[in-house]
């Protein structure tokens, strides 16, 4: 992936800095986003992979900002040719219970913030010929659960947007996937958990097990370093042809 620019954003840690490492090994050089400019994430990036790597530090629930960005990022690159959605806020209540700014920020940075990056980068895609959009949704773009309305809804309708971005680029070396992942070991996850074993005197292990059990019938998190995986591999030329599909990486959570 020499010489093309991959854009991660909400990449400070957690499975956007996995994919960010995952398209860095392969060789791309890479923009690494998140609302505070990651640049510690950055420095290691380039120590280990010898990658160029620039940060940028933008609130994606503000178009002016996302605009800005882009325009600054096209500037610099030429193209971004790989574009990986995985920035996403959430709030936890119930729907009568939910705050609107809560709704309308979530609106923001899970789903009208694709839509103007992919918008924004597709006009430098299309000048080469090549391109690869990859939205990350969840198990929950196809399920449902209490108190999130508005990962549910956001998560549901990325899975519309990769689908008409697919059919629009058919023919035009671009291709837009959504990748749907299951539970993953991400800081909040596992001090939830934590908490849980704390409350209840059980061991750590024994909370996860069941946690897990109740959701992925592998009783595994999902690896992060495996997202990242199917991303790179989304940018292969082995994957031409995958455009517009819904990967799940779930343990077998979505059909048991």
């Amino acid at each position: 992936m020499k010489g093309k620019w991959a854009l991660v954003t909400g990449a400070t840690a957690g499975l956007g800095f996995a994919v960010a490492e995952g398209l860095a090994g392969a060789g791309a050089s890479i923009v690494l986003h998140d609302l505070v400019a990651p640049k510690q994430a950055a420095d290691d990036l380039r120590a280990r992979f010898g990658v160029e790597v620039i940060t940028a530090g933008v609130d994606l629930s503000q178009r002016d900002a996302i605009e800005a960005m882009m325009a600054d990022l096209l500037d610099r690159c030429g193209a971004i040719d790989i574009l990986v959605n995985n920035a996403v806020v959430r709030h936890f209540a119930a729907i009568e219970q939910f705050p609107p700014e809560r709704w309308e920020q979530a609106l923001a940075v899970n789903l009208s913030a694709p839509f103007h990056l992919i918008r924004l980068a597709l006009p430098a895609m299309k000048q080469r010929s090549w391109g690869r959009i990859i939205n990350m949704g969840s198990i929950y773009s196809s399920r449902a659960v209490e108190d999130r309305i508005d990962y549910v809804t956001t998560k549901t309708a990325i899975l519309g947007m990769t689908r008409a971005v697919a059919i629009e680029t058919a023919r035009s070396g671009i291709t837009c996937n959504t990748l749907c992942p299951g539970t993953l070991p991400t800081p909040a996850i596992l001090d939830k958990i934590a908490t849980m074993a704390t409350t209840s005197s059980r061991a750590v292990e024994d909370v996860t097990r069941d946690y897990l059990g109740e959701r992925q019938p592998t009783q595994r998190f999902i690896e992060m370093n495996a997202v990242a995986a199917m991303v790179v591999f989304l940018c292969s030329a082995a994957a031409n042809d995958i455009t517009g599909a819904s990967l799940p990486i779930d343990g077998g959570w979505s059909v048991a």
